[in-house]
Order: C-alpha cells, then structure tokens, then sequence
C-alpha cells in the first residue's frame, strides 16, 4: 500500500509542497513558509464532513465563497493564500487534483473525525486556566484553535471537572507508568495538576504533595503553560481502556511540540509522541527544534543497524519495564519521513536522509535546524587555531 501523498501548489507562501507522508512525518523551515497551512489544508481533505458539520452546528456561513471559508477556516485575513487566474492555486492528493470550490460545499458525507489537530497557539485555549469553548472565540480565529479548545473542554466537563479536587496528572489510567515519572521529572516537578474552583469557577491549578497551597495558572512556568493543553491533547487520544487508540482517528497533527520547554522536557513529550506512533496513530510534526531531528535521526541509524529495540529506550534513559519495551518493538518498525520548507523557492525538499554529509544544504543543515552550531563551532575553531 502506498503511503499518502499530498501536493500544494501556488497555495500562499507555498509554490510546490510535495509530501509523502510516513509513520512520522516532520516539517521543518523558518517561520512563514506554509507548514501550519499546509497541515491544515491536510486537515480539511481527510475530515471535511467533519469540518463542514462543526462550522455549521457553530452558526458559522461562509455561501459557498472560497475566500470566505478560509478566513473562516484559517482565520481573518487568510483569503488571500488561495490564488485564481495565473498561477491558480491547486491541491492533488495521491495525484489526483481536488477542486476546493467543490470541497468546501455542504453534502452528505461522513462526520466521522480521522484527523485530531493539535495548533501551536494552544496556550490560549486556557486562557483563564479553563478550556475555552468554541463560541468563546471570534469567527475570524483559525478552526483549528476553536476545535482543540473545545475537544479539550468537553473532555474536563465530561470527565475530571465535574468536581471539585479531580486529580488531572498523574492519571494512572491515561499514561504508562514509567511516562507518568519522566513528566513528573521534567515538567511538574512534584506538583500535581488538578481541578479547583475560585469564585464558583473552575479552574486548573498545580498543588504540590502535602500543600495546602495551589498555583493558578497564571504563576505555572511557560512551559508548563504551554505543556498543559498538550497533555490534554494526549488523554484525548489515549482511551482510558484497553483500546489502544480513539475510535476512527487514524491521524495526529501536532504543532510545534517543543514550544515553551526544556530539552529535557522536549525529550519526555517526544516519548509521548512515540508511544502515539507504536498505537498505530500516523503522526506529523512542525518543528523548529533539532531535538526532534536528532531523535527522527537515531531511530534512523537503529533501524538500519538492526540494533536491538531497547536502544530506543536508550536514548531517552527509560527504564526497560515490559510496557516501554513493547512500545520500543513497534517503533523502531515505524518510517519517518523530514521535509524542509524551503524560504527562497517556497518548494519542499525530502531531507529523509538526515545526511550531514549530504552535497544538499537543506539536508546537510538538517533544514537549517543545525547550521548554527555548525557554524559557531567553525568560529570558535578558527579563534583557538589562531591562537595557536
């Protein structure tokens, strides 16, 4: 079976992006080259009864007016990305070409969600340390903001936040146990994150063990800010059953998983990404981090070495208790696939190889990711042989 494909063309910033997707996907580019779009463009081919239904129970119209639904859909101002006449915009998905007049029209299809969407503006989904819902925000805030923040709301009204005291993290049914302590270690440092109410108003707070005292989400760290609606994202996907993965989703978007955090703590939410991945969830990333490459790479190199499974574990220093050695099995079968979104040319390139070595810059520099290292290390190199 082949692996999806999905090509952008003339689609703003975006002149040709040509992905194949793998197990794990990874964009990488500086900022303002069509990633975020081109994720979201992903999202709208694979659930666009999903989409279309969600707008509409929302009150939102857009008459059938393509520049209308992306200012919806992609949020105020976002009309323009989508060009007609010369150059007119196009999508082909495994090279068949897909009309977004047509796409975006209301019919009978299915409602069912494959794709869960993660946005890099999640922060702002707990604004006032509560989920926001859907309606909180403006009709010209991106879809993929209002949809997170309300998944994740109705996930603590339906479940942790119908009381008073629920305990959020640790949850013993949502993460493997050696998961739980890597998190505790790197984010939440002792303190639990749990439900309280202020004014007859829910809220989230940090507690530490044995305190009388908790921390409102104003005081946390801005990692912990920034972690907190992704860990609510996590237990959205993991059932708190024996079932491995949510029913019909097929497919995880996150944006910018490191943001906010310490390597340490980037390391910990990579391993929550792989758990996703041996869950037999199809994973993309944006990323401007090299930790993310430099874990996409060492799978790389174990793979092809044939090294024992556990060496995943290795680079994570997990303990090797049988749930993480099962998770480190199917891993290390899974392919990932690193596209560069190329500034100058608005192209993608296929950097897979992660090849230092490679005579392509874009892979060499691992999409740029490395290339400020490389070159501090070449200054500093020449300093001390100068003095020497």
């Amino acid at each position: 079976m082949n692996n999806p494909r999905l090509q952008l063309k003339n689609v703003g910033q975006i002149e040709d992006a040509d992905i194949e997707f793998g197990d794990l996907t990874v964009l990488v580019g500086p900022q303002a080259t069509g990633k975020s779009i081109f994720l979201q463009f992903l999202r709208l081919l694979l659930d666009t009864g999903y989409v279309i239904d969600e707008m509409g129970t929302h009150g939102l119209v857009w008459n059938k007016d393509i520049g209308h639904f992306l200012d919806i859909y992609l949020g105020e101002g976002m009309r323009d990305v989508w060009r007609i006449g010369d150059n007119r915009s196009a999508i082909l998905y495994n090279g068949d070409p897909i009309e977004l007049s047509i796409l975006i029209q209301r019919r009978r299809r299915s409602k069912k969600e494959s794709l869960f969407f993660i946005p890099a503006q999640r922060v702002l989904t707990l604004g006032r340390g509560w989920p926001r819902p859907f309606s909180d925000y403006g009709a010209s805030d991106p879809f993929s903001v209002r949809d997170f923040s309300e998944k994740i709301r109705l996930l603590m009204e339906t479940g942790w936040g119908r009381g008073e005291g629920g305990e959020i993290f640790p949850q013993t049914r949502r993460l493997k146990n050696e998961l739980r302590k890597i998190l505790d270690h790197t984010v939440f440092h002792g303190f639990g994150l749990r439900v309280d109410t202020y004014g007859s108003q829910k809220r989230l707070v940090l507690k530490a063990k044995g305190s009388e005292s908790t921390l409102p989400f104003m005081v946390w760290s801005a990692g912990q800010r920034e972690f907190v609606p992704l860990l609510m994202g996590f237990y959205w996907l993991l059932p708190p059953t024996k079932v491995s993965r949510k029913q019909d989703v097929e497919w995880v978007v996150i944006e910018e998983p490191e943001a906010g955090l310490h390597p340490n703590a980037i390391s910990a939410v990579l391993l929550l990404i792989l758990d996703l991945l041996a869950r037999g969830y199809r994973v993309c990333l944006s990323t401007h981090s090299p930790h993310v490459l430099d874990v996409v790479w060492a799978l790389k190199v174990i793979r092809e070495h044939q090294a024992p499974s556990l060496k995943v574990l290795d680079l994570f220093n997990a303990r090797k208790t049988d749930p993480m050695k099962e998770m480190a099995d199917a891993v290390i079968r899974k392919i990932a696939r690193v596209y560069y979104f190329d500034q100058k040319t608005g192209r993608t390139h296929d950097i897979s190889g992660l090849d230092p070595g490679s005579k392509e810059a874009s892979e060499a520099g691992w999409g740029g990711l490395s290339e400020f290292s490389g070159h501090v290390a070449d200054v500093v190199a020449n300093v001390v042989n100068a003095r020497g």
